[in-house]
């Protein structure tokens, strides 16, 4: 997928805000979660320092005196006599507090220096060490009225969230695909609305779009289904008014053409009955422009090959020089006979104007490209988007003399477009006029051919 465009659509749009959305909500999370967990952890470490320092006093306090130096100086892991040479901070209301909850006996614990508080010993030098714990000058009065001065040590837990890197990249998957999800989501009714727009200015009895969904796609979906309501109804009434029209001009006509015939000019009358026959045809190619917009045809599956071996023969038996020279052996969803209708009508198109006219067809992966090409003199480039206009003939030295009245490919057009396809026109380079109809995503498919096992 081209990551530009993706972005560049409401659902990458919404990709991208809900994801920033997402992490947005995830780190605010874990910042604050891991405010609380260390605030926790530093709750539970003072607790513990307190019990242990409270431990280590009752044995001190409960020893005769003799063996009470003894102990101090022994101490315990954590505690042990102060040094006196601890650069002191300031005291520590909280861990006085607890203290001397415990104890029951005046406490006071002052903040010192960890790089201070450090044994005589090599470790002194190692001046990393003091980052990893924090220390206390703790004065506490004993049961017996003598004060103890303590040194006391806790070490510092590691910072950071400490979040396996597997669990993040687990987490940030999962974001990646809620977001994607949530976008797609949000964004499908809109590609529906967009391929039902598609499909129904080719087809306006295509299938209303479903009306479920939230709120604002079913009043969309139903807003669009009145519409084509709407279109149907009025294509619908202007087919049945030109048909009305074209009906109850047969009549006046008639009795015109009879009129004619005792004309006593031969010439004047002969004049005078071509143009009546071209207003005959006008109105009537025009009423089968209009029908061709509304047909109701379903798809059916077909072979190719044998609808062109079908139209290529018809035209021959009319006597027109067309022959089908190639196949492409494939079937496809069409609506059989507006395809008919259109290859009919091109291959008229070719005869008419080009003499001598071949047809053929050939698989392009998913499409069918069928191609018609003639031998005339084909048609100016700048001229070859305008012909399938309604009523626009290019006049030329070899066609000024053809009768038509410029709506054959018109129709043709209109029904290439009722089967999904597109219609094109070059100058071939070896000279006349080919047409190109590309079925488009039709599901066409090899046919497979059957031989006698015998």
């Amino acid at each position: 997928m081209n990551i530009a465009r993706f972005l560049a659509t409401m659902a990458g749009r919404l990709f991208v805000l809900l994801l920033i959305g997402i992490i947005a909500s995830a780190a605010l999370a874990l910042t604050l979660s891991e405010r609380e967990r260390e605030a926790e952890i530093s709750r539970i470490r003072y607790d513990r320092t307190g019990e242990r320092m409270a431990d280590f006093l009752a044995i001190v306090d409960r020893a005769p005196r003799g063996l009470r130096a003894e102990l101090i100086s022994a101490g315990v892991t954590g505690v042990r006599r102060a040094t006196g040479r601890e650069a002191l901070h300031g005291p520590d209301a909280d861990l006085t507090q607890g203290l001397s909850a415990r104890w029951r006996m005046p406490v006071r614990a002052i903040h010192a220096n960890p790089h201070s508080c450090l044994a005589p010993s090599p470790a002194d030098h190692d001046t990393h060490a003091a980052d990893h714990f924090d220390c206390w000058v703790v004065a506490v009065q004993l049961s017996d009225g003598a004060i103890a001065r303590l040194q006391l040590r806790s070490r510092v837990p590691a910072e950071g969230l400490g979040l396996n890197p597997t669990v993040v990249l687990i987490l940030a998957a999962l974001m990646v695909s809620l977001a994607l999800v949530a976008a797609r989501m949000a964004a499908a009714p809109l590609d529906d609305l967009a391929r039902a727009a598609t499909e129904l200015g080719n087809d306006l009895d295509r299938r209303p779009l479903p009306e479920t969904g939230p709120v604002e796609v079913r009043d969309a979906a139903k807003a669009f289904n009145q519409m084509q309501t709407r279109l149907r109804a009025s294509v619908v009434e202007r087919t049945q008014l030109l048909a009305s029209i074209t009906h109850d001009l047969q009549t006046p006509m008639t009795r015109l053409r009879l009129r004619l015939e005792k004309v006593g000019d031969a010439a004047l009358r002969s004049r005078l009955v071509d143009d009546l026959g071209v207003m005959q045809a006008l109105i009537r190619e025009g009423l089968d422009y209009a029908r061709n917009t509304q047909s109701t045809e379903p798809l059916a599956r077909l072979d190719l090959d044998h609808l062109l071996e079908l139209v290529v023969e018809d035209a021959a038996v009319g006597g027109k020089p067309v022959r089908f020279i190639g196949g492409c052996g494939a079937e496809a969803e069409v609506r059989a006979r507006a395809l008919q209708r259109c290859l009919a009508n091109l291959i008229d198109n070719a005869v008419k104007y080009g003499g001598a006219t071949e047809v053929s067809a050939q698989l392009a992966g998913d499409d069918v490209d069928i191609r018609i090409r003639d031998r005339g003199p084909g048609i100016p480039a700048d001229k070859l988007a305008h012909v399938f206009e309604p009523f626009v003939r290019v006049a030329s030295e070899a066609t000024s003399a053809i009768d038509g009245i410029g709506l054959g490919l018109a129709i043709a057009r209109t029904l290439a477009e009722r089967n999904g396809a597109s219609l094109t026109l070059r100058n071939h380079p070896e000279g006349g006029l080919e047409a190109r109809l590309i079925l488009k995503g039709t599901g066409a498919a090899a046919t497979e051919e059957l031989t006698d096992p015998a």
